[in-house]
């Protein structure tokens, strides 16, 4: 499949995706300057999310609308605080996307309910995300499926008959290209609970293209993700974390978006294919080997013997395998030490 002038496949280096989040805190300069930093670490595409506090929840300050969780990053706020706090204006979306063509990179981004599709739509995205969060919304997803453009759905939380459930509504409502990305949906998430082998079960389950969207630190997971058929990688990213934000802890830094950049692509050039005996790399590496050698100036006539006949390196004689076929054999003519052994030496 293709998101705009972007092949993703097996064949190709892994797509990444650098999430913009709410990491631009509501400064249009630093989202500006957050495209450019990701442009520069390697990120072939930048992702953000279109929303607003009154789209995605209600203005309430109480019960299940704020968040006690002692766990969770966002304590002592309300939902409605929270994603007013995080969303990104819409009026940016148009200078964001521009400045990311500019750059060469994909941008497109996460609606989060359908006014959001229809703004988006007017700014003529190349391909749309739908949310872990957002994974069961099969309205939604029926809308965005209706465009015709690509689709990543995140499958955080799902089971499997939801992601059914999803992949069903999307290929119903006109979506041809689709990409499931693994997700856990704890910020930020740990190795232990990344589970990357269901990749390629989905891979299986529903013949699409298949990823990770990674809210663990560093590059392990997505190293891991792509060495099982990974071919989409998607990481929160910011400019500095010690700036503070809705998504900053959970986030890459410029130099660290970039090792993940090299090394998926590292781990997609080693995947290879079955192989065995010498590449043309290693051949002449044979040289190298241990092969049977005359270790001691001999005479016409004279005994092969552990004193005389040794396995050293290089590997120009005959193999070790016929060390003990050879032992106790005459040879057929003077032989000086540092002779590779041969066939043609022996009676």
């Amino acid at each position: 499949m293709q998101i705009a002038h972007r092949k993703i496949g097996p064949d190709v280096p892994p797509f990444v995706i650098a999430e913009m989040s709410g990491n631009h805190n509501q400064s249009l300069d630093r989202a500006l300057a957050i495209v450019e930093a990701a442009s520069k670490a390697g990120a072939q595409a930048l992702k953000l999310q279109t929303y607003t506090a009154d789209t995605i929840t209600l203005d309430v300050q109480e019960g299940e609308f704020f968040i006690n969780d002692a766990q969770s990053l966002w304590k002592g706020n309300s939902l409605h605080d929270l994603y007013k706090r995080a969303y990104t204006p819409w009026e940016w979306h148009a200078p964001i996307m521009q400045r990311a063509r500019k750059l060469g990179m994909i941008c497109f981004s996460t609606p989060f309910d359908e006014s959001a599709v229809d703004f988006l739509e007017t700014l003529a995205v190349p391909a749309y995300k739908i949310a872990s969060f957002e994974n069961v919304h099969l309205p939604l997803i029926r809308k965005v499926a209706a465009t015709g453009k690509p689709m990543i759905i995140s499958t955080g939380m799902a089971t499997l008959a939801e992601i059914d459930d999803a992949v069903r509504t999307a290929r119903n409502a006109g979506c041809c290209d689709l990409v499931l990305l693994k997700c856990t949906s704890t910020y930020p998430a740990t190795p232990e609970n990344s589970n990357v082998l269901t990749i390629p079960h989905l891979r299986a389950m529903f013949g699409c293209e298949v990823g990770l969207s990674d809210h663990t630190m560093g590059v392990g997971a997505a190293v891991a993700a792509v060495a099982h058929g990974a071919t989409v990688i998607e990481k929160h990213f910011t400019l500095s974390r010690a700036d503070g934000g809705v998504d900053s802890s959970f986030s890459l830094e410029p130099a660290e978006l970039e090792a993940l950049v090299i090394e998926t692509e590292r781990a997609w050039q080693a995947l290879g294919q079955v192989s065995y005996g010498p590449g043309e790399a290693e051949k002449k590496s044979l040289v190298f080997r241990r092969s049977i050698y005359v270790a001691g100036d001999l005479k016409q006539g004279d005994v092969l013997t552990p004193e005389n006949l040794r396995c050293v390196r290089p590997g120009m004689g005959l193999p070790p395998k016929y060390y003990e076929m050879l032992l106790g054999r005459r040879v057929n003519q003077d032989v000086k030490k540092g002779t590779p052994m041969n066939w043609g030496l022996v009676g």
